[in-house]
């Protein structure tokens, strides 16, 4: 190894003049160059440049990715230059928690077959949540991690040399300063009053080392100012360019925007379309207290008709005595409040004019009407009403 004596002393005096420089000016006790004003609102407006992307990169991260552990995961692989290997979303693993959930149930009760829907559309949910987070982490991430790995890193390490050069230009404006100021006093109070001729040549002499002193203070301050000014301009340029590194993220927030409105596009698709799915799957739950110990099976339970089940049995048609005689179809009016909608479980043909015809699956509205059998309500469709068996409907609301 080439071990230079003279440079490493030299480099150790520079970093020390350094020191005291830096030290004094913030004492007070020393001058500092100040830059220009256009130069300082460019290190302001970088430094802010700066600040405001690292906050929103790493709140982004947060957003696509909340499990800490999984950064810190994605952080070593980057760093390692490895392949992240494909990790499955909560949505996915949600919907295969399900399927195999129905398949132990038995995918034909109603249970099993819904949750095989539901996590059907939970799988696509989680398909398209990771295909947003790979977007996004490319055309948002990616150009921001990039901003302040690379540019902003090459911008402070020029920003670190400028200093370095303002230092050492205010080191050799102070030292010219002392120079000259020894020269002065030299030269302005020569020992005349000696007898001796030694010491006038004593007092000359030093004069002239002072003069020669000032002269290497100035060219040193020369070359000093040369540098500082090349080193602010390269400084200068850089930060200029933070207007472009702004156009840039502009164009990347547009793909980020893009890229969630695709995503939650698709969620809602993929609700719609598991709404309607579930609207054809008999709803077991939905019954009023009311009507569940009627629409209850062999085991007690509420719900719709079981897959291969057969329509129940018709209530008695007779009415009593009391309806027979007071109620009129024609005649009856909905009340006021306690219309209920409900769905049609099973096809039903009338038996007479006073009852209404019905098909599986289709909504009606029913009431109740004073005096008329509990097993029977009054239903509406359209402009057309008739009484309905309780046992094939089951009420919504």
């Amino acid at each position: 190894m080439d071990f230079n004596v003279k440079k490493l002393a030299s480099d150790a005096g520079v970093f020390f003049n350094r020191a005291v420089q830096f030290t004094e000016e913030k004492l007070g006790a020393a001058e500092k160059t100040e830059l220009d004003a256009h130069l300082e609102n460019l290190i302001a407006r970088g430094d802010s440049t700066k600040n405001w992307t690292e906050k929103i990169f790493r709140q982004t991260e947060i957003l696509l990715q909340p499990n800490p552990s999984a950064r810190i995961e994605e952080f070593f692989y980057e760093k390692l230059d490895k392949k992240l290997p494909m990790r499955t979303t909560n949505g996915e693993l949600l919907g295969q928690y399900m399927l195999d959930a129905a398949k132990d149930f038995g995918p034909g009760t109603p249970y099993g077959s819904t949750l095989i829907i539901v996590g059907d559309y939970q799988r696509r949910l989680g398909g398209a949540e990771r295909e947003f987070l790979q977007t996004s982490a490319i055309n948002f991430l990616t150009p921001l991690r990039n901003f302040l790995e690379g540019d902003w890193r090459t911008i402070s390490k020029e920003r670190r040399l400028l200093e370095n050069r303002r230092l050492d230009l205010d080191v050799c404006k102070a030292r010219l300063k002392k120079a000259k100021l020894a020269e002065a006093k030299a030269a302005a109070a020569p020992d005349f009053q000696e007898t001796r001729p030694r010491n006038y040549v004593l007092s000359a002499s030093a004069s002239a080392l002072w003069s020669e002193e000032v002269d290497k203070a100035e060219h040193e301050l020369r070359v000093a100012q040369t540098e500082f000014d090349r080193q602010a301009e390269v400084t200068r340029l850089l930060l200029e360019g933070i207007s472009s590194t702004h156009v840039n993220h502009l164009r990347c927030l547009h793909e980020f925007v893009e890229a969630q409105a695709v995503f939650y596009a698709q969620c809602h698709k993929h609700m719609q379309d598991l709404q309607r799915e579930l609207k054809r799957v008999p709803n077991a739950f939905a019954m009023s207290p009311s009507t569940s110990a009627v629409a209850a099976g062999p085991s007690g339970l509420s719900g719709g008709p079981q897959p291969g089940a057969s329509p129940p049995a018709r209530p008695p048609s007779s009415p009593p005595a009391l309806e027979r005689s007071t109620l009129k179809i024609e005649e009856v009016q909905p009340p006021a409040t306690g219309t209920r909608k409900a769905k049609v479980l099973y096809d039903y043909d009338a038996h007479d004019t006073s009852e209404l015809s019905l098909m599986a699956d289709e909504l009606i509205t029913v009431y109740t009407v004073p005096g008329m059998d509990p097993d029977w309500l009054m239903g509406e469709r359209g402009n057309k009403k008739g009484k309905v068996p309780v046992t094939y409907l089951e009420l919504l609301s």
